[in-house]
């Protein structure tokens, strides 16, 4: 896996850099390349004719023509209506979306002159983008982004905005970029559907008007007044921000209620270690010591713990304490650059495409499934984005209680985020798709709480990305951004306990911990499986609490 962003450029750094530069050489996906003023105090549109950008303002109701490397202004025309928006360039003319008059305007940047004014098909025409043959127009009111004809303004298709205040749009000659100045985010879309592929923060916290200039993005922000050239594509993986520091004490208690006695009991808890979305923080802290370490197929360490003759009324405990430092990970996943299934590595398909009892790979409901999600398609990562579609759309979650098997769930249409996984994992080993299951310990509302629902999703494996994160739960939004937050990201309010392609020796089907028990007599047991957060100062050190502060009753 590549090394992460640690940290994208945001508003305070952008704005720092007066005309600065970043070497193209050691730019990363998200790097502010160059950044200058804007030529004018409220500029919304932008776009770039193969040399020079130009920008709208609104309160000036002027075009900029702007050299792109230092930000000076060569040559200003008139708007031809008072509220510029969105703009374009398609070659030979500029476009531009008028929010007063909800009209698009065509002029020629030579003269100014106003060649042709279309209506728009929104009340508040945004963003503009040339896709080589049509305009694309973002309205922020509606939600939507129209594909519409030069010639009168037909509507030749229509997709969802990825979220609520859709403002800029670009065109990269596959995907459509999208400003969003609510998420303070860039997003990548298909124009067929309007999936978000990926995202970026946006360097300032207003983002405008984007336009495309060969391997990079161009953004203007409205409220910075500021414009950012913005690195897209190279050979790092993800970005990772937000550190949080937390302190997490998790407890499996095991208790006999008799009459019997329970001659034998083992308790697994599974070990955190180092992620891509986690670090570690020194040494886990045990209690009581473990009977001894264990290691299961999929390569996932337990802490075993070994107890005898537990009579009516005993209760036996375990547990660990450790410090961690959890990242919010976005994972850059262009598709064109993603390899063939024959690529991913022998051993990964061996271990990650068998079947098991919770998947069911042979069952008609798994086989038909695959059949109408996926079709014919063999890339790896769209064969993994129709799925993830499919699951969103035939299914919805409910906390029901038990672990079904995947083709009884999908069949039911709703499931756990456990059960979410397992079909997940079903359609894509059916498919040909390694993939596997992690488990984890979630803050839950504030820094210092306690989870006893802890959560699980899946992660697949993407030729030459390696392991990815997809969670079909998290993605059961209405919005194409929340639904992309499913895929390829990872919150940092969970701490990654177990990894797992099902049915260990030791975990069985759970994640967390585990225990198996031998009795003579009838007995009554009860397990209770607690994990408790304490935020951490940022020496690393435990927050000054009063015992039972953030301890819910027992």
């Amino acid at each position: 896996m590549a090394k992460a962003i640690m940290g994208l450029r945001k508003w305070g750094l952008a704005m720092g850099v007066v005309m600065g530069m970043v070497a193209l050489g050691s730019a990363e996906t998200g790097d502010v390349l160059i950044s200058f003023p804007t030529p004018g105090r409220c500029s919304t549109g932008l776009a770039f004719d193969g040399e020079f950008l130009w920008a709208a303002d609104r309160k000036t109701d002027s075009l900029y023509q702007i050299n792109p490397k230092n930000g000076s202004v060569i040559r200003v025309i008139p708007t031809p209506g008072y509220h510029p928006a969105g703009l374009a360039f398609d070659r030979e003319y500029l476009w531009c979306a008028d929010r007063a008059r909800r009209v698009v305007y065509q002029l020629d940047p030579r003269s100014g002159m106003m060649l042709k004014a279309i209506d728009s098909p929104s009340p508040s025409p945004g963003g503009l983008a040339w896709d080589g043959a049509n305009l694309w127009l973002a309205d922020g009111q509606e939600d939507r982004i129209f594909q519409i004809s030069t010639d009168d303004g037909t509507t030749i298709r229509s997709i969802p905005s990825p979220s609520d205040d859709s403002q800029g749009l670009a065109y990269d000659g596959r995907y459509l970029w999208v400003s969003d100045r609510i998420q303070d985010r860039i997003y990548m879309v298909t124009p067929e559907l309007g999936e978000v592929i990926l995202s970026l923060p946006s360097p300032g916290p207003y983002a405008r008007g984007l336009a495309w200039d060969e391997g990079a993005l161009w953004n203007v922000d409205y409220q910075t007044d500021w414009v950012y050239r913005i690195k897209i594509g190279d050979d790092i993986s993800f970005s990772r921000t937000d550190p949080k520091e937390e302190l997490l004490e998790y407890t499996h208690e095991f208790r006999n209620f008799g009459p019997g006695t329970v001659k034998g009991l083992d308790i697994y808890l599974a070990l955190p270690q180092d992620l891509d979305n986690q670090e570690i923080l020194g040494e886990i802290s045990f209690n009581p010591p473990p009977t001894d370490f264990l290691t299961d197929e999929w390569g996932q360490r337990v802490a075993h713990y070994h107890f005898d003759e537990l009579e009516s009324g005993k209760f036996a405990s375990a547990g660990y304490t450790v410090k961690a430092r959890m990242y919010e990970i976005y994972y850059f996943i262009f598709p064109e650059k993603v390899g063939r299934l024959k690529n991913i590595p022998k051993e990964i398909r061996k271990k990650y495409l068998v079947d098991a009892p919770k998947f069911a790979l042979g069952d008609p409901v798994i086989q038909n499934a695959v059949r109408e999600a996926v079709g014919e398609e063999k890339n790896p990562y769209w064969i993994a984005r129709k799925i993830y579609r499919y699951v969103l759309e035939h299914m919805f979650y409910e906390l029901a209680g038990g672990w079904n098997i995947a083709p009884t769930v999908l069949a039911r249409g709703s499931g756990s985020c456990s059960e979410y996984s397992f079909v997940y994992i079903s359609l894509c080993r059916a498919a040909g798709l390694p993939a596997r299951y992690v488990g984890s310990v979630a803050v839950r509302g504030d820094d210092a709480s306690t989870d006893e629902v802890f959560h699980r999703w899946v992660e697949i494996y993407l030729p030459p990305y390696g392991w990815i994160p997809v969670d079909p739960s998290r993605g059961d939004k209405e919005t194409p951004a929340g639904q992309a937050d499913g895929f390829g990201y990872a919150s940092n309010r969970c701490l990654i306990t177990t990894i797992s392609g099902g049915d260990s020796e030791y975990l069985g089907w759970t994640y967390n911990s585990n225990d198996r028990w031998t009795a003579i007599g009838k007995c009554k047991v009860e397990t209770e499986n607690i994990g408790e957060w304490s935020p951490l100062t940022p020496a690393g050190k435990e927050e000054s609490v009063q015992p039972g502060d953030y301890c819910e009753p027992k």
